[in-house]
């Protein structure tokens, strides 16, 4: 596709979507130049296609197809998985203050009231870090959120919090969201997320010494979806993100980690366990910009029924990246033949002191494992899920909290017994 082509595809997607903030209270000027920077830049890059070298193992064009926005919503059923924590809940990419509580050790305040005022956190986060991580690859779907997501949640965690981030679809049409995130010197945010929407971005920015976790889990059926992170971590600061994806139709997820100061750490960590045809995407790109830092990517992936898991996973280190310690492995269970694992692990080092390292496997069930639990009488069904759920527990195991990661195990049970 030409450039002209990819252009054209642009204007198409943001014509579909409205332009936020220009009925009954306007946006803030300077979330308004935020905005324009974005359509810029998505009109710069064009609208992503299977010949973009990010794009060659997974087709966009479901995540392209230029869509209605959402209607309104009423309230609908949603299970809590994540138990009955202070929570933040959106219905058609519009936040529910009547289906929502405030965490303590936080302040919460929706993105489409923040882009009213002058807030200090989503002035300085708003696009930006969208925008530094578009440097290195473009990232046009992300910079389509910015331009046009109606609303979101600006969070300052300035004590110890834990918050559940529920993201709930109804009905036809796209819905776009977008997060501010921001930690400050010595507190730590948990942050749990259930649902997903069309379009997600969440910018995160911690200061020296803050703490964040991460859990999302994205199940069942559920329209084409993109997900975005992009983190900044300061010095001495810690970041872990871990998500849960099974089945669905097209999830791409993109993850853009800066450790910018030093002895910061990363770990992006995720399971994936897909069939009935799904496709699911995980593109991670850390950047280690500072000295003595630590990252980890750690993926499993369990796939059958004519699934495809992608994982494309980079970690460059700067001249400025002395004493990085990076560590990248993928590993893939097909359950079948007619199941696919795709794979791009990358490494761009520019400084001559590091320890980085990647890996990735392929392939069935060991066979010999199986014969010999079956042999001791374990029903084959029940030896595979003993042998998938010790496969994919080193993801698991990169989350902190007993319940989330006793979830996560559950949910390994739970796709088993489906399969």
């Amino acid at each position: 596709m030409t450039t002209e082509a990819k252009r054209i595809g642009a204007e198409k997607l943001l014509a579909a979507l409205p332009v936020p903030g220009v009925e009954g209270d306007r946006e803030a000027g300077w979330a308004r130049e935020a905005r324009a920077g974005a359509r810029a830049r998505i009109l710069g890059a064009g609208a992503p296609t299977k010949r973009d070298e990010y794009w060659k193992y997974t087709d966009p064009a479901p995540l392209t197809a230029p869509l209605a926005p959402a209607g309104a919503a009423g309230d609908a059923p949603h299970i809590h998985p994540f138990g009955e924590n202070a929570r933040a809940r959106f219905v058609n990419g519009l936040f529910r203050a009547d289906l929502s509580s405030a965490p303590k050790g936080a302040v919460c305040v929706p993105l489409s009231e923040a882009l009213r005022r002058d807030l200090g956190i989503a002035r300085t986060l708003f696009g930006v870090l969208e925008a530094r991580g578009q440097e290195k690859v473009a990232r046009p779907l992300a910079a389509l959120n910015t331009a046009c997501a109606t609303d979101g949640l600006v969070v300052q965690a300035t004590e110890t919090a834990t918050l559940h981030l529920v993201q709930d679809h109804i009905g036809e049409g796209a819905s776009l969201l977008h997060h501010l995130i921001r930690v400050e010197s010595g507190a730590e945010l948990t942050l749990l997320e259930s649902g997903t929407t069309a379009n997600t971005a969440m910018e995160v920015d911690l200061a020296e010494g803050a703490i964040f976790h991460h859990v999302r889990l994205q199940t069942g059926a559920r329209t084409p979806s993109a997900t975005h992170i992009f983190a900044r971590v300061a010095g001495g600061a810690s970041f872990k993100t871990f998500t849960f994806s099974t089945d669905g139709g097209l999830t791409r997820n993109e993850i853009v980690m800066e450790l910018t100061g030093d002895d910061a750490s990363g770990h992006i960590a995720g399971t994936v366990m897909a069939r009935n045809g799904g496709h699911i995407d995980n593109t991670v790109f850390v950047t280690h910009d500072a000295a003595n830092c630590k990252s980890r990517q750690v993926f499993k992936n369990v796939m059958a029924e004519g699934a495809t898991g992608v994982f494309q996973g980079k970690i460059y280190v700067g001249e400025s990246g002395q004493k990085t310690d990076g560590y990248q492995i993928s590993q893939s269970v097909l359950l079948d033949d007619d199941a696919e694992f795709l794979v791009k692990p990358e490494l761009e080092i520019y400084a001559d002191d590091v320890a980085c390292s990647h890996g990735s496997t392929t392939g069935p069930l060991d066979e010999e494992a199986l014969f010999y639990l079956c042999s001791r009488g374990v029903p084959r069904a029940e030896a595979e899920t003993m042998l998938v759920s010790a496969f994919v527990d080193e993801a698991i195991g990169e989350i902190e909290g007993e319940l989330p990661s006793g979830l996560m195990r559950e949910q390994v049970a739970v796709w088993m017994a489906g399969k």
